[in-house]
């Protein structure tokens, strides 16, 4: 009998696309915390991101992943704006 080729937990195709989504988010907004000013601000958002992201790595139900992403999202603008406004901020000084 010839053995399959794929891992015994191959990712659907919907699966695929949606873990590539999420590794997307992460690493912008590993990206956009890298732009805060502050050293213990970069410090806490970047522990809070790698607890959360770490947290729900093992969900699975479809409908809550995708509220998560959702919400993923609004975090990340609402970051970019806020480094966005430091850094005005900063240059204004």
């Amino acid at each position: 009998m010839a053995s399959s080729r794929l891992p015994p937990m191959a990712l659907s195709l919907k699966q695929f696309l949606q873990r590539q989504k999420v590794l997307g988010i992460y690493r912008n907004t590993l990206r956009t915390i890298r732009q805060v000013p502050d050293e213990r601000d970069r410090k806490y958002l970047r522990d809070w991101a790698r607890d959360e992201f770490k947290r729900n790595r093992n969900a699975t139900d479809q409908d809550a992943i995708r509220m998560m992403i959702t919400q993923a999202n609004n975090h990340l603008e609402e970051l970019q704006r806020y480094v966005i406004l430091s850094i005005r901020a900063a240059l204004s000084a």
